[in-house]
């Protein structure tokens, strides 16, 4: 990759340069949001996060896709904002820009390590020159598609970063960096060893059962007085630490998934750093059943099965008279030992989940469906009816009528639709058919002999709106704890919890309401909680109209705390209607807003003669 990069700078001339993962795509504003940091003379570098249009795959094998969010969220909201603060923010690879001139200062993208992207920010800040992190997604690419991939991509991370004590750009011997840097960059070097700990934290309760090594010297009461406010303190305050990005309980899974391989990719690293070349992440697979990863399964069954065993001895202690045991002091020390049983059942439970992420639910969409309220206009045998996208994607759409119908639907029917405000028109045939409620709903597959304008028209509406990619917040922990018993509980292989289509939560108008007015004026409303940014969402100041582009349809998109105090008014708009030169500015309408739950629906009333032309 990093030779490839710099095979690519001498056939470019660019003074910065923007560098996606093949399987990335930048929003419209990418550029607009992160040239202006490179005013500064000194600012080589801008990385924004890595957001992700799939779901992680642990959160898909559980089936709690949309609500856990993924594993690297706790990295790019809440550990690259504080490394910023000291200069020393990580190169990730992707979604960021990159001064020339700055770059050819150290020779150009790093190639002596697999993570070349780490250090090459690592060589740049040695420099002097400033990295910075901007707190934005601006970007989405796929995530790695099933747990094996998930793993793998960690291994490479883990030992591209180790591979670094054995280099000239060793962030902790490299001449340039100030001491705080050097502290910083230990610190994730050293987070790769503590897989080692969660393996001995898996392993201290077996150590009594089975050798009778007594782990740490406690009586009961110093256990319930001193360890266990320690824990409930830590699990309380976790996820508000990290800005909701992650739960205690969830990284302590994740941990424990991946920290036999990780520990063993560690000890192979310190003994062998460049034993092992760079292996890309796999995409675009599809699974059409159940695969179970043995490989990675087998040292967590060993350890479950020793750790019930020893649970039940622990368990056991307890019912054992203090006056049998040889001494007081033993007595005491045994009494607290016996308290391992909830270490134990912990661990337990830790393992179980762990278990069940490593087999792989069946996946056979290779293209994402995104939950986007778009308003459609259908031709559909001659007729014309209105209807709302519920799911689209780039090979098809679900889409549900705002009337009745007045034909028939069968499979197959050729259908073409425009989607309003978009300029873009579709062919396609119905698929699949619901007319159970009343309004019918339909799923319709796109031709797929695009034309290319078209395909890219599609591509930008899906991937690359501004505010497109939500930030989630993490259940709490209780909640979360919940939901993984409930997972556990009824797993997806027994159950059939396996949905025929998953959906990405988008931030363009999760919920919407569609209104159909006597005068041809079809009017959504964005909920004012769909909001992304202010920046996204002009309320009219007579500068900017308020509602852009109108043909039959408006979209009103307004700042979100605006919304409450308008609810109930009549208020006075100008409407810009770019397809009629005559009409692109200074047209006069008024809006009534109202308040239908959490939905605010702007209904507006255009003279007649303006819709005539």
């Amino acid at each position: 990759k990093a030779g490839n990069l710099n095979n690519a700078l001498p056939q470019t001339s660019g003074d910065l340069i923007a560098v996606f993962d093949a399987d990335f795509i930048p929003t419209r504003n990418f550029l607009k949001r992160t040239v202006g940091f490179f005013k500064d003379k000194e600012v080589a570098l801008v990385q924004t996060p890595q957001s992700y249009y799939n779901p992680d795959p642990v959160a898909y094998n559980l089936g709690l896709e949309n609500i856990l969010t993924a594993e690297e969220e706790l990295f790019y909201r809440h550990i690259q904002p504080i490394r910023d603060s000291a200069n020393s923010i990580v190169c990730c690879g992707t979604s960021f820009v990159v001064r020339r001139s700055a770059l050819l200062s150290i020779g150009g993208f790093f190639t002596d390590s697999i993570a070349e992207d780490y250090y090459t920010g690592v060589c740049l800040s040695a420099l002097g020159y400033k990295l910075i992190y901007l707190d934005e997604k601006l970007s989405a690419g796929l995530a790695a598609e099933n747990i094996a991939s998930h793993v793998s991509q960690r291994l490479r991370w883990a030992q591209g970063t180790l591979q670094g004590l054995f280099l000239e750009a060793n962030p902790l011997r490299i001449p340039g960096l100030t001491n705080l840097q050097r502290l910083v960059h230990l610190d994730g070097l050293l987070y790769w060893f503590t897989s080692w700990s969660r393996i001995y934290f898996l392993i201290v309760p077996i150590a009594y059962a089975f050798f009778g090594i007594i782990p740490f010297k406690a009586t009961a009461t110093e256990v319930l007085c001193f360890l266990v406010p320690f824990y409930l303190l830590q699990f309380s305050v976790f996820s508000w630490i990290n800005c909701r990005s992650r739960s205690a309980f969830m990284s302590d899974i994740y941990s424990v998934v991946s920290c036999f391989p990780i520990g063993l990719t560690v000890l192979q690293t310190m003994l062998n750093p460049f034993s092992r070349g760079f292996k890309v992440t796999p995409k675009g697979i599809s699974r059409e059943s159940f695969n179970y990863n043995w490989q990675l399964a087998s040292p967590l069954i060993i350890v479950f099965v020793a750790t019930a065993i020893s649970f039940g001895f622990n368990l056991t202690e307890l019912l054992i008279p203090a006056s049998s045991l040889p001494s007081q002091e033993t007595a005491q020390l045994t009494q607290g030992i016996s308290l391992a049983w909830i270490w134990s059942g912990y661990n337990l439970l830790v393992l179980s989940i762990a278990l069940l992420i490593l087999l792989d639910s069946p996946n056979p969409n290779t293209d994402e469906w995104f939950d986007l309220r778009k308003v459609v206009r259908i031709n559909i045998g001659g007729q014309t009816y209105w209807g709302i996208t519920k799911w689209i994607s780039q090979v098809g759409a679900q889409i549900k009528l705002t009337e009745k119908l007045s034909i028939s639907l069968k499979d197959n029917i050729k259908v073409s639709l425009k989607i309003m405000g978009e300029n873009l028109r579709l062919q396609g045939k119905i698929t699949h058919t619901d007319l159970t409620s009343e309004s019918p709903t339909f799923q319709i597959g796109f031709n797929q002999q695009m034309s290319l304008p078209q395909t890219r028209c599609l591509i930008e509406m899906l991937f690359c709106g501004v505010g497109q990619w939500k930030r989630c917040d993490t259940p709490g922990e209780f909640s979360l704890l919940w939901l993984l018993l409930k997972s556990l509980l009824q797993p997806r292989f027994v159950f059939n919890r396996n949905p025929n289509l998953s959906t990405i939560s988008s931030a363009e108008v999760p919920s919407s309401t569609l209104t159909k007015l006597n005068d041809g004026i079809a009017v959504v409303a964005p909920a004012p909680k769909a909001m992304a940014t202010v920046a996204d969402f002009q309320e009219d100041n007579s500068s900017q109209p308020l509602l852009t582009p109108i043909s039959l349809v408006a979209q009103p998109r307004v700042k979100a705390p605006s919304v409450p105090q308008r609810v109930g008014e009549e208020v006075a708009i100008k409407v810009a209607i770019p397809m009629n030169p005559e009409l692109n500015s200074q047209v006069e309408a008024s809006a009534h807003w109202e308040a239908e739950g959490e939905t605010v629906v702007i209904k507006v009333a255009i003279p007649n003669e303006i819709i005539q032309k």
